[in-house]
C-alpha cells in the first residue's frame, strides 16, 4: 500500500537524525521520532515499527506527516503544552504557607494537608480548593535539606 506521506531523507537529514540517536540526551519523545524517520526511510513497514519501538500506529503516521509536510525540526518537536491555570496566586500561596506555620486546630498535633484546604475555604481565601492543591503548593516551599519540617503531615 502507498502512503500518502512518503519520507525520503537527505544524507545530512540521515546523519543528523544518528548522531541524535546516539547522543541519547534528547528527550525520550525525540527520540521515538528520531527513530520512526530513520526506519521509515530505511523501508520499514509502519508495523514493524509500532512493533520495534512499541508505539501506536498513529504515532508514526503522525510523523510522517509532519516530516513531510514542516520538514525534520517540525517532525522532531512538540508544540507547547500550556498546561492549566494556577489554583492559587501569589497572595493565596503566602496565606497558604502562612497558615501551615501556625499552631494546629485543637485536639490537633498537625496540619493535615485537608484540614489546611478546608481552613482556606472558610477564611474565603478560595471558594474551593483540594487537598492536593494544598499539598504541591507546600511541597513548592518544601525547605531545604538540613532545615527544620512545617510540622505538616499527610493524613
Amino acid at each position: 500500500m502507498v502512503k500518502s506521506y512518503q519520507v525520503s531523507l537527505t544524507d545530512g537529514e540521515r546523519d543528523t537524525l544518528r548522531t541524535l540517536v546516539r547522543g541519547g540526551t534528547a528527550r525520550a519523545r525525540t527520540l521515538t521520532r528520531a527513530h520512526i524517520l530513520l526506519l521509515v526511510d530505511a523501508g520499514w513497514t509502519d508495523h514493524a515499527i509500532t512493533e520495534a519501538l512499541h508505539i501506536n500506529h498513529s504515532t508514526v503516521e503522525r510523523t510522517r506527516q509532519k516530516y513531510t509536510t514542516g520538514g525534520m525540526d517540525f517532525a522532531l518537536c512538540e508544540r507547547p503544552r500550556p498546561g492549566g491555570n494556577p489554583k492559587l496566586d501569589g497572595r493565596q500561596e503566602a496565606l497558604l504557607v502562612a497558615l501551615a506555620c501556625t499552631e494546629p486546630p485543637v485536639g490537633r498535633t498537625c496540619w493535615t494537608m485537608q484540614l489546611l484546604a478546608d481552613r482556606l475555604v472558610t477564611l474565603q481565601v478560595v471558594d474551593s480548593i483540594s487537598d492536593e492543591t494544598v499539598r504541591s503548593v507546600l511541597k513548592k516551599m518544601r525547605p531545604s535539606p538540613g532545615r527544620e519540617k512545617s510540622g505538616v503531615s499527610r493524613p
